[in-house]
């Protein structure tokens, strides 16, 4: 199959639903021609179910960004799947939780304890996602494509989401400084809302969106989240070689837009 992404091989984390921007990372991928590696967390289950709804099977294999032993033993699990000489050619990193009471207005009330499992999840699994595999991605050179969304501005009902991701921006441009020598790429691509499981658990969701898509000048649709996922699969091809350290904003133009 030819494509962007023929002959690569591509783990992608965070496929949940059909609505996510990780399935239709993985659909495009595959189209594109790579060879697609899922993680699942918990729900193993439903992630086998909704990848059977991809153009081409894929393996699948437990991941819990929290668990060292999972982390340690990531890279030799996946490599059981990419043939005789294995290597990864790319990592998307599509991780993110906050629990209850670090969203929906109570900025100034959130415990420690959640703001740390926040950060955890969301900016530093980055990090330790990318350093698991970074064996795999230096074999041939590899690109690291983080979820993102702008967190230069303070949004309402965000609140330590909106911080997890502005941790989660300035380690993807360390991961960057400090991995570019061995020939890895991280960048990440912020999208605009989309209606997806994930944004369900975000009290005042709605109100966020109306407030990001009132302002993008080409417009912005939350059931669709095949723009952000084509940036994902750019950035995961080689038509970006010398690109690291780098936000692409797919928001329909929401970030630069004063009002």
């Amino acid at each position: 199959m030819s494509g962007i992404l023929s002959g690569k091989n591509i783990l992608v984390t965070g496929l949940l639903t059909e609505k996510s921007i990780a399935f239709h990372v993985a659909r495009l991928a595959q189209r594109e021609g790579a060879r697609v590696v899922l993680t699942a967390y918990g729900r193993r289950s439903l992630v086998e179910l909704i990848a059977k709804r991809l153009p081409e099977p894929a393996p699948l294999v437990d991941l819990d960004v929290c668990d060292q032993e999972q982390l340690d033993s990531l890279a030799d699990r996946v490599a059981e799947h990419l043939g005789p000489d294995p290597a990864l050619d790319g990592v998307v990193h599509s991780i993110a939780y906050a629990p209850q009471d670090a969203l929906g207005g109570n900025f100034l009330n959130t415990a420690w304890s959640s703001v740390a499992t926040s950060v955890e999840i969301s900016a530093f699994s980055l990090k330790s996602l990318t350093v698991a595999v970074a064996g795999l991605l230096e074999r041939r050179g590899g690109a690291v494509v983080g979820m993102d969304s702008d967190a230069r501005q303070a949004w309402p009902y965000y609140d330590w989401m909106g911080v997890s991701k502005a941790a989660l921006e300035a380690t993807s441009r360390y991961l960057a400084r400090e991995l570019g020598g061995r020939g890895i790429r991280c960048n990440l691509v912020a999208a605009g809302p989309i209606r997806s499981t994930a944004a369900k658990s975000i009290p005042g969701f709605q109100a966020l969106a109306e407030a990001s898509t009132a302002r993008a000048p080409l417009g912005w649709d939350l059931e669709d989240p095949e723009p952000a996922a084509r940036a994902v699969v750019a950035l995961l091809s080689d038509w970006f070689p010398r690109t690291t350290g780098e936000i692409v904003h797919v928001d329909g133009g929401t970030h630069m837009a004063g009002a």
